[in-house]
């Protein structure tokens, strides 16, 4: 009895030592890749529990999320063979797990290697197309575009998917930034003098508007002055005439007295008339009439 039970002891740890050989769990971040002597003979495992042939298969596992390859800054020359330093990232992924593993045995290390080599290459030939100025203007975009399509091309042979590339930074070297700084100021001097010129042009402008403003402000005030004044001096003879006429004699007397007024009001005035004359009429008539002629 205890030889039978030993027995069946031996055979179930057998049992779970190949169903734990046996059995395999493929994580839904992972590809899974089964081989049988070294040849892939699977690789669409979905996520969860599968299982093998113990010693006859045997498993590789592969990442699939998204995985990120940094680079140190690279030295390219641009179309004006200027020398710049790129800092550059990219993001790719596994896309085909057998044909990652065919091209680069499932080691990562020569996987990024074959990978920067591709994206090196593109990046030497866009930059050579364009000028410093292409470079770190608004075609930046496009140059990051049309490197990523470049080299999307030729990773998908290594079953890779490259998700994106970014240029970090665009550094230049001493003698390029000496350049290009002496026409950053050129061109920055170049749009202050414009500048300038609107500036004083529009001043300009703006005071001889205002002077021709002040020059027709002044002549609508002289207009409308001279035309008060002599509204004021109508009105004024118009009230003497109606004064003179009411009393002639009166209103004689009393341009005498304002005449006299006038001319004996100062001391040391010298006065040569006839005594006889109008002028002295109202003081020779101490009745205030004029003499009858």
């Amino acid at each position: 009895m205890s030889n039978d039970r030993f027995v069946l002891v031996i055979l179930v740890g057998v049992a779970l030592v190949v169903l734990g050989l046996s059995a395999f769990v493929v994580d839904e971040r992972e590809y899974a890749l089964k081989f049988r002597f070294g040849e892939i003979v699977q690789s669409d495992y979905e996520p969860g529990l599968h299982f093998k042939m113990p010693i006859v298969n045997n498993i590789r596992k592969f990442p699939r999320q998204i995985l990120t390859l940094n680079n140190p800054p690279e030295e390219v020359i641009t179309a004006e063979k200027k020398s710049v330093f790129v800092d550059f990232f990219v993001k790719w992924r596994i896309a085909d797990p057998a044909m990652y593993y065919t091209s680069t045995g499932g080691n990562e290390v020569i996987a990024t290697g074959r990978l920067l080599e591709i994206l090196k290459a593109d990046i030497r030939n866009e930059f050579a197309k364009r000028t410093v100025r292409e470079v770190v203007s608004l075609q930046r975009t496009e140059l990051m575009d049309d490197m990523m399509l470049a080299a999307s091309q030729t990773a998908n042979e290594f079953g890779i998917e490259i998700v994106d590339v970014r240029v970090k930074r665009i550094e230049f070297s001493e003698d390029v930034a000496d350049s290009v700084y002496r026409r950053m100021r050129q061109e920055r001097a170049t749009v202050a003098t414009e500048l300038r010129a609107e500036g004083a042009e529009e001043a300009e402008r703006m005071r001889a508007e205002a002077d021709r403003q002040r020059t027709v402000i002044i002549a609508e005030a002289n207009r409308d002055a001279q035309r008060i004044r002599g509204e004021g001096d109508a009105l004024s003879a118009e009230i003497y005439a109606q004064a003179y006429q009411q009393d002639p004699e009166f209103y004689a007397f009393y341009r005498s007295i304002e005449a006299y007024r006038n001319s004996m009001g100062l001391s040391g005035d010298l006065l040569v008339l006839d005594p006889e004359g109008d002028f002295f009429r109202y003081l020779n008539d101490s009745g205030g009439r004029a003499k009858q002629p």
